[in-house]
């Protein structure tokens, strides 16, 4: 982790149609290389801010910068930022009448950022990272839930980004493939990775994490490392969410 600032969130607000505000004043600095997990209880704004964070959803108030570059300003050309911003959902959104390779290579090579000789190298290797080479002229309807979510990762890798962001990314699959996709995840942390992670796998944030965030009402109600938030929680409501949850 470095002390360069990589993502910079100044007040951030949204509301939905007109309505209370789901985040309320969020500030917060990801510095790069750093890992932020976002926990608290469902319905609190933990993916709505996650989704700000590459515009995914347009805040209400408020700025966010990433890499010197504000996003918030109506003039900026939000595709381009976008491609140094992975991102990994719930759900793997594959493309089924492609093959994993062509999935893979389709975002490089469309944008005109690979050739499709790189793209394809590229491809192989982020495939034989995961220990997915074999599956790259499968079909996505072939591969288990696990196995479609580490390729939805190394299908954001593929674009080389600055900073990965995870929205509950274990959430969606079967308990015993929830351990193949958080390895792959520790492993991208291992190796310098930025990452923001909304998560409910408590034992990912103790280990990976430099900082947890609990949200709680639309704020940040507490921050601080693994320690201090599973360990030494502060605010009341901190301590009956780990309760519930550990």
């Amino acid at each position: 982790m470095t002390d360069e600032v990589l993502i910079k969130v100044s007040h951030l607000q949204k509301s939905f149609n007109g309505g209370r505000n789901v985040l309320e004043d969020i500030c917060l600095d990801i510095r790069r290389g750093e890992k932020i997990v976002i926990i608290g209880p469902s319905g609190c704004g933990k993916s709505t801010f996650l989704r700000c964070l590459n515009m995914l959803e347009t805040p209400t108030g408020g700025s966010i910068t990433f890499e010197g570059i504000n996003l918030t300003d109506p003039k900026t050309d939000l595709d381009k930022a976008r491609q140094k911003m992975g991102m990994v959902f719930q759900h793997f959104n594959l493309f089924p009448h492609l093959t994993i390779l062509q999935n893979l290579m389709l975002a490089p090579v469309t944008l005109n950022l690979k050739s499709e000789e790189e793209a394809k190298k590229i491809a192989i290797d982020l495939l034989k990272r995961v220990g997915l080479e074999d599956k790259a002229d499968k079909y996505p309807s072939t591969c288990s839930g696990g196995q479609k979510q580490r390729i939805a990762i190394v299908r954001s890798l593929a674009m080389n980004p600055d900073v990965m962001l995870f929205d509950e990314p274990t959430s969606a699959l079967d308990p015993e493939m929830v351990g193949e996709v958080l390895n792959v995840m520790k492993d991208l942390a291992k190796a310098g990775m930025t990452m923001a992670v909304v998560t409910h796998e408590m034992g990912f944030a103790r280990e990976v994490a430099d900082r947890v965030l609990f949200i709680d009402g639309g704020v940040i109600a507490e921050e601080g490392t693994p320690q201090e938030i599973f360990e030494h929680p502060k605010c009341e409501r901190l301590q009956q969410f780990l309760k519930a949850v550990l």
